[in-house]
């Protein structure tokens, strides 16, 4: 007769569960993110109809601030194993493509927590950055990057023009 579980296997699968629903992974999958066309923007910071980050590219090619400031943190953080503008390495894969299945909330996890997909075929490993601040508290601007790469509206190189920043700062005061 099999053994109800005990209270900690409960409290695990309490937790997958709500990691699944957080990460909008049901049953394994990921959902893929909606049209990343901007509905509302504030201070600068776009977000689609379901309330993720997502750009804003103008006809003459000015991308919005967080889409600059994400190559910034992608090209620190991120090229080294994934390849310039997400289009993927030998150690890491086409970021550009996995967005086009993969939304916000399941990336952050993937981020925060690490990735191991080891087999007979590929042995890849992904860290966990839950930790970098340099990485977690920049996900959204990085996100947004590789949406702009997923959606293909602007290349993998530096962006030419950028919005101005919208974030307010303590003015700076300069001594002689």
């Amino acid at each position: 007769m099999p053994r109800a579980p005990s209270g900690w296997s409960l409290i695990a699968m309490s937790a997958g569960i709500g990691i699944s629903l957080a990460t909008g992974m049901i049953g394994g999958r990921a959902q893929a993110p909606g049209d990343p066309a901007p509905v509302k923007s504030e201070g600068g910071k776009y977000v689609d109809a379901i309330g993720d980050p997502t750009f804003k590219v103008g006809a003459d090619g000015t991308v919005d601030w967080y889409t600059f400031q994400g190559y910034i943190r992608y090209t620190a953080n991120c090229m080294k194993c994934h390849g310039p503008g997400g289009q993927g390495s030998s150690f890491g894969p086409a970021l550009a493509n996995s967005l086009k299945t993969v939304d916000y909330n399941h990336l952050a996890s993937i981020v925060a927590n690490g990735r191991k997909s080891v087999n007979a075929a590929q042995d890849l490993v992904m860290p966990a950055f839950g930790a970098n601040k340099n990485v977690m508290c920049l996900l959204d601007a990085i996100y947004v990057y590789l949406r702009v790469r997923s959606a293909g509206a602007t290349g993998p190189e530096r962006p030419s023009k950028h919005e101005p920043s919208r974030l307010s700062s303590p003015s700076r005061k300069t001594h002689a």
